[in-house]
């Protein structure tokens, strides 16, 4: 599996969720509902390898149809299950923050 913006690529044994091979490997991925289907906070983006993932089920679906966000392929990663070649991300991190090109917008204060 291939994390994106970050393009890390990462091991998934067959059948593993999204959310579990993220926890593995220290991928932040939020998931209010401890995985449990009952949020979509772990909702990621399929780059590539849709077909790579388990099919979707209707809870999911009804999850991600409650967003009403217009974002495209996505999958929650507690439902979605690897089972090939995949590339996902979180659309929630912004490229300029997982590349670390980003600068503060306070100012400075004098420490006493």
């Amino acid at each position: 599996m291939t994390w994106h913006p970050l393009n890390l690529v990462v091991m998934a044994e067959e059948g593993q969720t999204i959310l579990e091979v993220c926890e593995e490997n220290r991928i932040p991925l939020e998931h209010h509902c401890g995985g449990n289907c009952a949020c979509s906070s772990c909702r990621v983006i399929v780059h590539e390898g849709m077909g790579a993932l388990s099919p979707i089920e209707e809870d999911e679906l009804n999850q991600l149809d409650d967003l009403e966000d217009g974002i495209e392929n996505a999958r929650l990663g507690c439902q979605a299950r690897v089972y090939g070649d995949t590339q996902v991300g979180s659309p929630t991190t912004p490229q300029s923050f997982a590349t670390g090109d980003h600068e503060g917008t306070g100012r400075q204060l004098p420490v006493k």
